[in-house]
């Protein structure tokens, strides 16, 4: 009797929950991609609807009471398990729920809107990354690299008062904050996620001392400065959170001119994972008033995936593109044969390492020599300065998701502290090794990152998906996959089970052994060596 209860309920449960869950995904793509009020109001409507569906207690605590019970299936437990991470930070009055969409809406409506002014001119945030990469004149730099910062004053209050909000939501279903409740909801322990960063901080710290000064004397002789000189404007990217192209192999010479969604395309099918019918939803193309950042979405878990780009023919939106088409394969790949509930990744970390293994084939020569048919002699040249770049940017990376993870938890322990400028520059100092600008305590940069309103508590699933893109790969090369193999693998380890399995059992499964930074280590400073 007990498991027909529960089959009546979840099937219950899903007929009302499809429409919702629908209605919120596209309200959310009208509102991207467009950028319009009415859109970004609906977007708000509609996931705040999603959210009051899972705001029933009567729902809820079947959902508890069931669970503690020991004669369930797996698949059964797991949907429950899962259910029960989606009901609980939702046990909450529908005016708080409201206002907390509303206000997260009113914030993610401004960064899509927000254009920099640089020289009395709108530019785009493409347009912004390609002063900062090419500008030789300081000052420019400078003021290109402000104008980039200027949103944070436009959103910091509104950022803090939803914090505060979201603390309070938190609170009521029994949390401390709402960082600490969002991490438990995505069964990882803070503690543990403490310990992965330490190590990781501990075993790539002298690795990036090196690496950072290497760049900061490329960069200094570029200026015609000191390297103690260089402040963050001197950098490509406006957060560091890539290295800039000074001291680097540059690949935007290889992409000039290519349709590199062509490239996807036709990689994507080579390893037997087409992508036709994701790029004929998508939206590839840089216009006004659409978001400029890139995502994949999957609308329906019923095949309607799709990805939002501002693709240009450089190596960056290639390796974006391979990126969110990674995800969008993920998302495509998993069986309709699951219950509706287990029909996803796993794990956000999990589809984050699957879409960052695609996103650094920009830096394999194998698969440049394949897409672009570089000659081999020209191939097996550039080799060691793409091992070297994809070091370089890897342990770039690790150190600004350092910073992001590291505030964002002292951000939701009191959002309304007044240093929170100074310590934004005092991590960005600590892990990134970069000289704050004049009069930072004043400042705003923190709050102009956009995943603190539309993705909080998120940027930790980044990093963790690059230790566990660095397991794929050594298990990739360990057996020889390439091709069509490569996608059977990736289907049949990640796609196919979704979320059966908790995430470090997944990767377990997949790779012989549990989530760790050893093999993201040893290949970062075997790179640097072997360079």
């Amino acid at each position: 009797m007990i498991h027909n209860d529960i089959d009546r309920f979840l099937e219950e449960h899903l007929t009302a929950l499809r429409p919702l869950f629908v209605e919120a995904r596209l309200a959310a793509w009208a509102a991207s991609t467009t950028g319009d009020e009415a859109a970004v109001r609906r977007a708000a409507s509609a996931h705040a609807e999603l959210r009051k569906f899972y705001a029933d207690p009567d729902a809820f605590a079947r959902i508890r009471a069931w669970l503690r019970r020991d004669d369930l299936d797996p698949l059964t437990r797991r949907q429950l398990q899962l259910l029960d991470h989606q009901y609980t930070p939702n046990q909450l009055p529908a005016a708080l729920i409201d206002e907390i969409e509303a206000r997260a809406k009113e914030i993610e409506q401004v960064f899509y809107t927000y254009r920099a002014e640089v020289g009395g001119r709108s530019t785009t945030d493409n347009e912004l990354r390609h002063l900062l990469e090419e500008e030789g004149d300081t000052s420019l730099r400078r003021e290109a690299w402000e104008a980039g910062k200027a949103i944070g004053a436009r959103v910091a209050g509104p950022l803090r008062a939803l914090a505060a909000r979201r603390n309070e939501a938190a609170r009521r279903v029994g949390y401390p904050d709402y960082y600490v409740m969002q991490l438990e909801l995505q069964e990882i322990r803070p503690v543990e996620l403490s310990r992965i960063t330490e190590a990781l901080e501990r075993g790539t710290d002298e690795l990036f001392a090196a690496t950072k000064a290497e760049i900061d004397t490329a960069l200094g002789a570029r200026f015609g400065l000191p390297p103690d000189a260089l402040r963050p404007w001197h950098y490509a990217d406006p957060f560091f959170q890539e290295p800039p192209a000074t001291g680097d192999i540059d690949l935007d010479p290889l992409f000039r001119g290519r349709d590199v969604v062509e490239i996807a395309r036709r990689y994507f099918a080579a390893v037997g994972l087409p992508v036709d019918a994701i790029l004929a939803r998508s939206d590839l193309h840089e216009r006004p008033g659409k978001d400029q950042h890139a995502f994949c979405i999957d609308i329906d878990r019923e095949g309607d995936v799709r990805i939002l780009c501002n693709v240009r023919d450089n190596a960056r939106w290639m390796g974006t593109l391979l990126h969110e088409l990674g995800h969008a394969v993920y998302d495509a790949g998993t069986p309709d044969s699951l219950p509706f509930l287990l029909r996803m990744p796993a794990h956000t970390l999990t589809t984050e390492a699957v879409a960052m293994y695609f996103g650094a084939l920009i830096r394999d020569a194998e698969w440049l020599r394949t897409m672009l048919d570089l000659p081999s002699a020209r191939a097996e040249a550039l080799a060691p300065a793409l091992e070297r770049s994809r070091s370089r940017n890897l342990l770039i990376f690790a150190r600004w998701a350092m910073v992001m993870i590291r505030f964002e938890r002292e951000f939701y322990r009191n959002p309304d502290r007044d240093d929170l400028n100074t310590l934004w520059w005092s991590l960005v100092a600590r892990y990134q090794r970069l000289t704050p600008p004049p009069g930072a305590e004043a400042r705003h940069d923190w709050a102009t990152k956009i995943h603190f309103a539309v993705a909080p508590v998120y940027y930790h699933n980044y990093l963790l998906g690059e230790l566990f893109a660095a397991q794929l790969r050594g298990t990739v090369e360990r057996r020889g996959l390439t091709g069509p193999g490569l996608g059977d693998f990736l289907h049949d380890a990640l796609f196919r089970p979704g979320a059966i399995y908790p995430w470090n059992e997944l990767i377990t499964r997949a790779t012989g052994k549990p989530l760790s930074t050893t093999e993201f280590t040893r290949r970062t400073l075997a790179a640097r060596l072997a360079a």
